[in-house]
């Protein structure tokens, strides 16, 4: 056993208020490690390869070798008790390793609004529409469904990394629950049938990765990444993720290794959204495009509270009853939704956890309800997916949006007025933002339409949201980008879609902040005309503290067949920072020039915060909006902050998440009696914890007694340990 004395228990925007002078006893983890199996991706040079499988073959009876990588980079991943691998781990031939993680493909008239229809009246060299004909896109995902009427024309093949055959098809009902995410991100990239893709002739090759359910892991990931490599694809298209914001994990580097041998990556920032720093990897991989979702012309609900200043949108769920109401509702509040009395026709706001999504719409419906809010029990929005239909419509918050609700009906302002609008250019409430954490990187580099998209999946169609539905809109514009410009890198596709983005406001008229948007919203028709390419697209100077000046280099690609003359207008003057940029410079039919852009910045001028805008380059034709971030002073956050946890859908079931700016040494999350601060059990312990969001689902053995407990997270980092701590109630 080891003590901890917790001093302060509320942090950083923690809602529990409850500070703890007494001594926590935490039990020795040593224990526990020889019990808990885990996977790890291990990193080597080549030359110790070979070693690496030997000496783990004599040394380390008990862990099992799985894949071995050697396209994205030299590696192997093993599974074995966190106590061996932790050995393992410090080894010398070992460079880094790193947990194995799950990832999940998660669902939250677009194809014709981003522009994909007007460039059929384009033609590529061998005098051929614009299509994609010719262009392999590689689709790493839950498989497809390959005899789909409006894909089988496109499918030229892939490989199944779960069941490891060359039949990447969806997961069906004998195999566990089905899937259909990977079939409707084909159809939106290139369905050539009743519905028609953003790149119809597009040759589609899907890689399942992600099993039953729609859940993977790193090292599935990173193995059709190296299938997808091997068979020359051209394009790949990743709408999966998880919520740990870092550059360096295995799938980021993996995507940053196929770009260099290049291939264009796009991946989906995530569904995490609204907050900041939300990013999941892949979507933090620099050279990856990441991709945030907006929405193209669309009516949606809102529902306006009278002390609520903001008006608030809402996301149907599909297969429920369409939301077209247009009046004043009356609004109750029924918690986890375990118990619903009869509700009389009003809307009922009700929270995840503790039973599942279908069960307490089921009780809602048949309490009389006229509708159903759902909001999320942790942060984030609902990631739940149902499979039954239902009488009355169930619409989607996110889980602060859910609270802000919550609050007003328990002051007694039930009444809302709800209305319906049509709206386009704005980023869901799901779609994950940056910056990215460690690179300070913006993310997502661009939006795309990701709001109920109807596309194809298996045996018919149906609307999904998500930035799963996004990333496949640039993937597939990507593929009409290399049929226009085959001699084009991934970085001039990459630069091409941002340099000619349209930068979208909020439904106030602001400007979205760069982390929000990146560049803005796809046009495919002025990317594939572009006669000036800006690589990076967006500027990110990272940190300043004290004065200094920072440059970044720019790469000015003149893509037209003339002389063009470039202006360069700096940001508007602001007290403590001096921009310095080429005010104006000639480039020569194709020629290609780098520019330095610096800044300077006093942070004893300036307030401690983020700070983002945007320049503009001007050539002969059009002005070039490029955002730029940077940081006065460090982001402000501890070791542990954000930390949730709550019951799953049965007893033994728990969920959890919380956020480790800068990863842990040693981790743990225990639970105590809430009264007396006795140790009850432990929910989870773990090491060597890379930076970013941390999710996840554990089962215990037994399950708790019902009642009140206070559950405490632990992150101990080059000596120094802090705590967190959160509320949790298991009835």
């Amino acid at each position: 056993m080891w003590k901890i004395t917790i001093l302060l228990l509320s942090m950083f925007g923690i809602n529990s208020t409850s500070t703890y002078g007494e001594s926590v006893e935490f039990p020795d983890i040593q224990s526990f490690e020889k019990q808990v199996q885990k996977t790890y991706i291990l990193m080597l040079n080549e030359q110790n390869l070979a070693i690496a499988k030997q000496e783990i073959k004599k040394k380390y009876p008990n862990v099992s070798i799985n894949h071995e990588f050697r396209e994205v980079f030299t590696g192997l991943s093993v599974s074995g008790t966190l106590y061996d691998l932790q050995r393992l781990r410090e080894e010398p031939y070992i460079d880094s390793s790193h947990a194995s993680v799950s990832y999940h493909a998660k669902n939250e008239g677009s194809a014709s609004y981003i522009g994909s229809e007007k460039v059929r009246g384009m033609f590529d060299k061998k005098n051929q529409r614009l299509t994609g004909r010719g262009i392999k896109v590689g689709i790493i995902d839950t498989g497809i469904d390959f005899n789909h009427p409006d894909l089988k024309s496109n499918y030229r093949g892939g490989y199944d990394v779960v069941d490891q055959d060359y039949s990447p098809m969806e997961t069906v009902s004998k195999q566990g629950e089905p899937t259909l995410h990977g079939t409707h991100v084909a159809g939106i990239i290139g369905a050539n049938g009743k519905m028609r893709g953003v790149a119809p002739e597009a040759e589609i090759y899907a890689y399942r990765a992600l099993g039953p359910g729609g859940s993977g892991s790193s090292e599935n990931v990173i193995l059709a990444v190296e299938k997808a490599i091997q068979d020359g694809v051209d394009v790949i298209n990743l709408s999966l993720g998880n919520d740990i914001n870092g550059p360096d994990l295995p799938t980021s580097l993996a995507l940053n290794k196929a770009v260099e041998k290049g291939i264009v990556a796009v991946t989906s920032s995530g569904n995490s959204g609204p907050g900041l720093w939300t990013v999941g990897s892949p979507g933090t991989a620099q050279q990856a495009i990441s991709v945030g979702a907006s929405v193209s012309p669309t009516r949606i609900p809102f529902i306006k509270m009278e002390k609520l200043s903001q008006q608030i949108s809402l996301s149907p769920l599909p297969n429920a009853a369409k939301w077209d109401i247009d009046q004043t509702i009356v609004l109750t509040e029924a918690g986890s939704g375990r118990e619903v009395a009869d509700v009389g026709n009003k809307v009922v706001l009700m929270k995840t956890g503790e039973i599942s999504l279908s069960k307490k719409i089921s009780k809602a419906e048949k309490a009389g309800a006229k509708a159903v809010i759902v909001y999320h029990a942790i942060n984030g929005v609902v990631d739940e997916s149902v499979s039954e239909s239902f009488s009355i419509p169930v619409v989607m918050v996110s889980s602060d949006v859910g609270e802000s609700i919550k609050k007003e009906i328990q002051k007694g302002n039930v009444y809302a007025f709800a209305s319906m609008k049509t709206v386009e250019d704005i980023i869901t409430p799901f779609s994950s933002r940056g910056p990215v954490t460690s690179t300070w990187d913006i993310k997502p580099d661009v939006v795309a339409p990701g709001y109920q998209i109807r596309s194809t999946v298996p045996n018919g169609y149906e609307p999904l949201n998500g930035t799963s539905m996004a990333a496949p809109h640039v993937a597939g514009a990507c593929a009409l980008l290399l049929q226009a410009h085959p001699n084009w890198s991934p970085e001039q596709v990459k630069a091409a879609l941002m340099s000619t983005a349209k930068p979208i406001r909020n439904l106030k008229g602001e400007l979205y902040h760069s982390y929000e948007q990146g560049a803005g919203r796809i046009q495919v028709e002025r990317a594939v005309k572009a006669t000036t390419l800006l690589s990076p697209s967006t500027l990110s100077f990272g940190v300043f503290e004290g004065q200094s000046n920072k440059r970044i280099k720019m790469r000015i690609f003149n893509e037209a067949n003339y002389k063009n003359v470039y202006h360069v207008t700096p940001p508007t003057k602001t007290f403590g920072e001096i921009w310095r940029v080429p005010l104006s410079f000639t480039l020569k039919p194709k020629e290609t020039k780098t520019i330095a852009v610096d800044l300077q910045v006093n942070s004893h001028q300036k307030k401690k915060g983020i700070y983002d805008g945007r320049l503009e380059i001007r050539d002969s034709r059009e002005t070039i909006s490029i955002p730029y971030l940077y940081m006065v002073e460090k982001p402000n956050y501890p070791r542990v902050m954000g930390l949730q946890a709550v019951q799953g859908s049965d007893e033994k079931t728990y969920l959890y998440e919380l956020f480790l700016p800068e990863g842990a040494d040693e981790f743990g999350i225990a639970v105590y009696d809430i009264d007396t601060l006795r140790f009850v059990s432990y929910l989870d312990v773990d090491k060597k914890l890379e930076r970013g969001m941390l999710k996840r689902k554990i089962q215990l053995q037994e399950e708790l007694p019902k009642g009140e407990y206070k559950v405490f997270a632990y992150a101990k980092k080059d000596g120094k340990t802090e705590v967190a701590n959160a509320g949790l109630v298991i009835e």
